[in-house]
């Protein structure tokens, strides 16, 4: 591979410097502040954010609704009611999406048995999670992308599988949303492959993820990134009466618990913690969302998720997957897990005239912004060190091409070490740059780019000689 010099690397990095202000921010936003680095916008993108239906979404919810309950032990021979008769019709639907995508879209159960647990599960069950994977176009791409809702339903007591439990925002929002983006997206082709799943057995114990997050490590996916959007249809907060439809959570695992323990020395040294791929994925969310969507602004929670809970993320996380939670801003609790009922004048329970669509409509344009943008971008770059051979006060970056697609070159991305966002990004278009700013002062990060502008996820370097 060709190195240039370093008298000519650093030419390069300042005549990049110079030539990008019309792209880089000049000046370190204020604490707070929204992302505002690149704002080019892929005209095929917006459209497909603006085929998004506020109306297809409701039409949904309210359909997994009809079924009266969606638990996981219902039944599921009843041609109306029961979890068996909510699989069977989201399959349908994903089956009358895949007609009209060219041969793209491919709709499967995924089934898988569970054994009693002594907990939530009473007896076996054969659940079966719906998957519609819209196969990548680029042979040599084997990439994978995954977005999630999960469809089954609780009531107050979680072995309850007989009583009412319509589960609108909990998770017929999620479900809807990752309905939808594959109704949108599979009318168009993309390099790499798309998941959409609804995913059974998460109010048992995200069984149905489990399952799926196990599949993808036997049969050795290139999962790169997985989205689960669980609750995103409300806008009200139970208890302070808040409202907020301009906002939306992304929560994202800091240090993972497969760390190794060299991985945690490399961590300890550089002060890593807020930079393992899950938390770089909830910063590209927030970038690229706002970038596409206006009046909605994605908040990055330092979590993996909210106390006492859990997400459909989180066995993806503990194989060592690339994995968030999108979540609405303030959850009414009221709305949750709770029979429906009336009590002093207060409605109970997770009815669908308590769930915003026009809100879920705009999460499901950040969730498709953000898949659509990485699954047309190049592979992230391989191999990519900081180089901490003698004492500087400058920065040199070394990377090695993508195995998928072929970007037009390179964004370097800079940040001061309190900023919670990328607040700087240079274009290079060689594998190596030195740039004025000391290593020790900033955090850094370098992702692909095409010609159209989409960019991979950032890869955090590490330290090399």
């Amino acid at each position: 591979m060709f190195s240039p010099s370093s008298k000519t690397v650093f030419s390069q990095s300042i005549r990049a410097f110079l030539m990008l202000s019309f792209i880089a921010v000049w000046g370190f936003p204020q604490k707070g502040a929204a992302q505002t680095v690149i704002q080019k916008r892929d005209p095929e993108i917006a459209k497909m954010l603006q085929e998004v239906s506020a109306d297809s979404i409701e039409r949904i919810i309210r359909k997994l609704v009809s079924f009266h309950t969606r638990h996981s032990m219902s039944n599921t021979t009843d041609a109306t009611k029961g979890i068996g008769a909510a699989r069977r019709w989201i399959k349908a639907e994903f089956e009358r999406y895949a007609r009209s995508s060219g041969g793209r879209l491919k709709v499967e159960f995924d089934p898988f048995t569970v054994e009693p647990d002594g907990r939530r599960i009473t007896r076996t069950v054969t659940m079966k999670n719906v998957l519609a994977i819209l196969q990548g176009t680029d042979p040599n791409d084997d990439r994978v992308f995954i977005v999630s809702g999960h469809y089954d339903s609780r009531a107050s007591n979680p072995l309850d599988s007989t009583s009412f439990a319509p589960g609108a925002n909990d998770d017929a929002s999620g479900t809807a949303v990752t309905m939808e983006l594959a109704r949108v997206m599979s009318q168009r082709a993309f390099p790499a492959t798309i998941i959409f799943a609804a995913v059974a057995g998460e109010e048992q114990g995200l069984y149905g993820s489990g399952h799926l997050a196990q599949r993808a490590k036997e049969e050795g996916w290139n999962v790169v990134a997985m989205i689960t959007n669980d609750i995103v249809g409300n806008t009200v907060s139970g208890g302070t009466n808040l409202k907020d439809n301009l906002h939306v959570r992304v929560f994202s695992e800091g240090v993972p618990e497969n760390e190794t323990e060299r991985q945690a020395r490399i961590r300890r040294s550089v002060g890593g913690e807020n930079d393992y791929p899950s938390r770089q994925f909830a910063r590209y969310i927030k970038e690229i969302g706002e970038r596409y969507v206006d009046q909605m602004t994605v908040v990055m929670i330092y979590r993996r998720d909210r106390f006492l809970r859990g997400g459909d993320h989180t066995p993806f996380n503990r194989l060592g997957y690339t994995a968030v939670r999108i979540t609405e801003m303030n959850e009414d609790y009221r709305h949750q897990h709770q029979d429906v009922r009336t009590e002093n004048g207060v409605q109970y329970g997770d009815l669908p005239e308590f769930v915003d669509f026009d809100y879920a409509a705009q999460v499901a344009r950040v969730n498709l912004a953000t898949l659509a943008n990485l699954a047309l971008a190049p592979g992230q770059p391989r191999d990519v060190g900081i180089v901490v051979s003698r004492l500087t006060n400058f920065t040199t970056l070394r990377w090695s091409p993508p195995k998928q697609g072929k970007p037009a070159g390179y964004y370097v991305l800079m940040r001061e070490t309190t900023s919670p966002i990328w607040q700087r990004k240079f274009f290079v278009s060689d594998t190596t740059v030195t740039l004025p700013y000391s290593k020790d002062n900033f955090f850094f990060a370098v992702q692909s780019v095409d010609e159209a502008g989409h960019e991979s996820l950032p890869v955090f370097p590490k330290p090399v000689r």
